[in-house]
C-alpha cells in the first residue's frame, strides 16, 4: 500500500447544533450543508431503537451508545496511526486494548487489499446538497474505491447494512462530481467485538440500486427540512 495524494481534498467547516445534527459549510457558496449520516438518520426507520430503548432503559441506552462510538473511534485511530506510519494509540483498558484488537484485524485481513491510499478522514461534497467525510478513498484490488470501516457489536448480515452502503454511493457521487472521477465501487470492513470480520463489496447493479436509494432518501430530507 503506498500514499498517493492525487487530489486537493479540503476540509469543509462542520457544524454541531444543540439538537446533535451536524451540517457542513458548502466551500463554493456558504450554505449549511447536512451531513450524510444526518440525511441517512432523517430518513431511518427508528421504531426498533425505540423499541430497543423503552427495553434497556435511556441511562444504559446512552452509555452502551457512548461506548459503542468511543471503540469505534479509537479503532479508527489505530487504522490511521498505522496507514500513516505513526505510533498508534496506547493504553491497557478493557476499550482500548479492544479498539488495537479490531484494529489488527482490519489491517491483517482488509488493508491488504487496498493499493493505494489517496486520502483519509476526507471530506467531500456534492455542492449545495450534502457532505460528509469517509474514512478512506484509494484503490480497492487496482480499482478506485470509496471504503469505510466499521465496528460492531456482532458483524451484520448485508441485508442490515443498507445504510452503510447508501453511505459509501453518496461519497462516491460527490467525489465524482467535484474531482470527474468515475469511482463505481465502494467497499465496507467491518469486524465486531469477538474479531469475526466481513468485507461488503458494493459495485455494478448493486450499486446502482443504493445510488437511487441514496438520492431518493437525500429528495426526501431536504424536502422535509428545506436545507437548501
Amino acid at each position: 500500500m503506498r500514499m498517493n495524494p492525487c487530489f486537493p481534498y479540503r476540509t469543509l467547516e462542520r457544524i454541531t447544533r444543540e439538537d446533535g445534527v451536524r451540517h457542513y459549510v458548502c466551500p463554493d457558496t456558504g450554505a449549511s450543508l447536512p451531513s450524510v449520516t444526518t440525511v441517512l438518520d432523517g430518513t431511518s426507520d427508528k421504531s426498533f431503537l425505540v423499541e430497543w430503548r423503552a427495553r434497556v432503559g435511556e441511562k444504559n441506552a446512552e452509555r452502551i451508545k457512548e461506548e459503542a462510538t468511543g471503540l469505534g473511534s479509537l479503532m479508527h485511530q489505530h487504522l490511521e496511526n498505522h496507514v500513516q506510519g505513526v505510533p498508534r494509540p496506547r493504553g491497557n483498558n478493557i476499550v482500548r486494548r479492544m479498539a488495537e484488537s479490531m484494529a489488527d484485524v482490519m489491517i491483517a485481513r482488509a488493508l491488504p487489499s487496498v493499493d493505494e491510499v489517496w486520502g483519509m478522514e476526507v471530506t467531500l461534497h456534492s455542492p449545495n446538497l450534502y457532505a460528509g467525510t469517509t474514512d478512506l478513498v484509494g484503490t480497492y484490488k487496482g480499482r478506485p474505491a470509496i471504503m469505510d470501516y466499521k465496528s460492531a457489536k456482532k458483524v451484520r448480515p448485508r441485508d442490515q447494512i443498507g445504510n452503510y452502503l447508501d453511505q459509501t454511493v453518496a461519497y462516491a457521487l460527490a467525489h465524482n462530481h467535484v474531482f470527474g472521477t468515475n469511482i463505481r465501487l465502494g467497499v465496507v470492513f467491518m469486524v465486531d467485538r469477538d474479531l469475526n470480520y466481513r468485507e461488503f463489496v458494493l459495485e455494478g447493479d448493486e450499486f446502482d440500486r443504493h445510488e437511487i436509494s441514496f438520492l431518493q432518501r437525500l429528495e426526501d430530507y431536504l424536502s422535509l427540512h428545506c436545507t437548501v
